[in-house]
C-alpha cells in the first residue's frame, strides 16, 4: 500500500529561526506523511543557535539544517510543493516566487524569536515558545482529513490554522 508524502515548505525572511523549527517539527511529527523544508527571502545565511537549542529541548535532530533562499524552491529541479506556510509577517508581504505544483498557501505568522531583548534564558524562552505555538499549528494540520476535502476547504482550514 503506498500513501502520499506531502511537501510543505515553511518560508521566513531569514530562514534562521520560526521556519528552520517549523521545518525541524514537521519532519519529526509528519513522518511518513509530510517532509518539510525552509527557506527565506533574504536568508541570514546561518541557523539561529537558539533555534538548534530549541530542537534539541524538544529531543529533535539538530543537525543538517542551513539557511537558504526560496529561489531553491521554485526552479524546475525542487521538489513539487503541495504547502507552502509564511511564518512571519514581512515574507507574507513580499512577492513570492512561482511554487512549482500550484502549492496551497497559508500565513501562519508569529513574533521573531530572534528579536527578543534579554538575556539567553529570555532569548531561548520566546524561542521554545515560538515553537510550542508551531507545534501546535502542525497538530492541528495533521489532524485535517486530507484526502476527503476538497481543494478550496483545505485551503481555507489550513488558513484558520493560522489564525488560531
Amino acid at each position: 500500500m503506498s500513501s502520499v508524502i506531502y511537501n510543505v515548505l515553511f518560508v521566513c525572511t531569514g530562514n534562521s529561526a520560526r521556519s528552520i523549527l517549523a521545518e525541524g517539527l514537521m519532519n519529526h511529527m509528519g513522518q511518513g506523511k509530510f517532509k518539510a523544508f525552509s527557506a527565506g527571502s533574504h536568508p541570514a545565511g546561518a541557523v539561529n543557535l537558539l533555534s538548534l537549542k530549541t530542537l534539541a529541548w524538544l529531543q529533535l535532530p539538530t543537525d543538517g539544517y542551513r539557511s537558504k533562499n526560496w529561489d531553491e524552491f521554485a526552479r524546475p529541479d525542487a521538489p513539487q510543493l503541495d504547502f507552502v506556510f509564511t511564518v512571519c509577517d514581512k515574507a507574507a508581504g513580499e512577492v513570492c516566487p512561482v511554487w512549482p505544483g500550484q502549492p496551497l498557501t497559508a500565513h501562519w505568522g508569529l513574533p521573531d524569536p530572534a528579536a527578543v531583548k534579554g538575556d539567553e534564558a529570555q532569548q531561548l524562552q520566546a524561542f521554545q515558545d515560538t515553537a510550542l505555538a508551531l507545534k501546535r499549528r502542525i497538530e492541528l494540520m495533521l489532524a485535517l482529513p486530507l484526502t476527503t476535502l476538497d481543494k478550496m476547504s483545505l485551503q481555507e482550514a489550513v488558513r484558520d490554522i493560522g489564525q488560531a
